[in-house]
């Protein structure tokens, strides 16, 4: 077993990873979701000691991260932006970008453009919002993405840009079914972000565990507990 414990961080994110109790914060085992009971798993089996907290907001969580030795982020997007910040462990899951609607809405979407006249909503200092401001598209920004579902039931948005798992499990848990996915881009691998000064060791220990994981069905059996 490494000496070293890794510091593991993350963010509400269902059903990813979140608290047990729906809060902003929380530790050990409090800390649950489908990347979460992966990330467990795979570290058991690495031999690998390590601590996990869950809190807000997100861009301190990423920037400690960046910042701090034998510090890890999941679940993160790995873009061509982020590549160099971090060494990498994953995939762990991957989702799609998604624009949502409700189910009686009129919008059609062929391309992401067709979404410029419309009130779209996103996750503040999320990928997916930044990678939509840069492609013209003005997003009406929450501080949750919980947020985005209050607003879709009373129209303050038209659109909800969101991840395939995460947009509908999110608005079951707020009440509102039937959502209507109206486009679907950008296939999303999320990984875990270590710190670049991480023991590269450890990290490929990591790698080969969940490897191992994904061939064994591990991954799959720990996904149906969430359906």
């Amino acid at each position: 077993v490494h000496a070293e414990t890794i510091h593991l961080l993350t963010e509400n994110f269902p059903p990813l990873n979140m608290s047990a109790d729906g809060k902003n914060f929380a530790r050990g085992s409090n800390v649950t979701g489908i990347t979460t009971d992966i990330v467990r798993l795979m570290f058991k089996r690495a031999g690998v000691d390590y601590r996990v907290t869950l809190r807000f907001p997100w861009k301190r969580v990423y920037e400690t991260a960046i910042q701090k030795k034998n510090y890890g982020v999941f679940s993160t997007s790995r873009t061509a932006e982020r590549e160099a910040l971090f060494q990498w462990v994953g995939p762990l899951a991957e989702e799609y970008w998604v624009l949502l609607t409700k189910a009686d809405s009129p919008i059609t979407i062929n391309s992401l453009s067709d979404a410029k006249p419309w009130k779209v909503g996103g996750y503040k200092d999320d990928a997916l919002t930044e990678f939509l401001t840069n492609r013209g598209i003005s997003v009406i920004e929450a501080h949750s993405d919980q947020l985005n579902v209050r607003k879709m039931k009373i129209n303050k948005i038209d659109i909800w840009a969101t991840g395939s798992l995460s947009g509908p499990y999110l608005a079951k848990q707020e009440g509102l079914s039937g959502l209507k996915q109206v486009f679907s881009f950008n296939k999303n691998d999320l990984y875990l972000a270590l710190n670049k000064d991480t023991n590269p060791e450890i990290v490929k220990k990591l790698n080969e565990a969940l490897n191992k994981m994904r061939q064994d069905g591990s991954i799959e059996k720990i996904y149906r507990q969430y359906r």
